[in-house]
């Protein structure tokens, strides 16, 4: 996204809602007194999560006036970590694992579908402004290869089929269960086995 275009979405006002506020001052009670600035990661966060997936300029200088430090301290924090949206993501931010165990198990078939279901492009919005997706390095479920992050949840053990279905669910903005999508509790063998298989 351009600066032409970045500028022209920025808010000129944000602030935390009481449910966000009361929260923020929670984690800034975590810290000792003069070290409140340790809270920004998670302030930086609640943020990103009350503002619909991204981070605008006005909510970076709103918690460095919160936890009393300069904006720039904020700004590159928020720069430096991947898990900060610095542009408008969507309501549903599909993050889709790329590396070496996702790839070899199908993960560029999931990037298909996002292209085919979201944008062409990865990083830009849908045609509804509700959704985005971006290749990600390692998500750390390698043993239930593929997967996908939508926000918080993990989705696994994926194929094209399953992921175009879970996109049509959030076209529909229908709930999607999180989770193994070949039934497995967490990452125990298939088929309830509960030793190796002699070759």
């Amino acid at each position: 996204m351009s600066i032409k275009k970045i500028s022209k979405i920025q808010p000129n006002n944000f602030e935390f809602n009481d449910e966000n506020f009361t929260l923020a001052e929670k984690f800034i009670s975590n810290y000792p007194k003069g070290k409140q600035k340790s809270a920004v990661m998670a302030l930086l966060y609640i943020a990103q999560k009350q503002n619909n997936n991204w981070i605008p300029l006005s909510a970076m200088k709103y918690i460095a006036n919160f936890l009393k430090i300069s904006y720039i301290k904020v700004y590159e924090v928020a720069t430096f970590y991947s898990m900060y949206n610095l542009t408008p993501v969507g309501k549903y931010f599909i993050q889709v694992c790329t590396t070496t165990p996702c790839m070899i198990r199908g993960a560029y078939k999931l990037v298909e579908a996002c292209k085919e279901k979201i944008s062409k492009d990865e990083k830009k919005l849908s045609s509804t402004s509700d959704s985005s997706w971006i290749e990600v390095e390692c998500l750390g479920a390698c043993v239930n290869a593929p997967v996908v992050q939508i926000n918080d949840d993990y989705y696994e053990d994926l194929n094209k089929e399953k992921m175009i279905k879970i996109l049509d669910k959030i076209k529909k903005n229908e709930k999607i269960q999180p989770g193994s999508y070949r039934g497995r509790k967490n990452s125990e063998p298939e088929n309830g086995r509960k030793a190796l298989i002699r070759t």
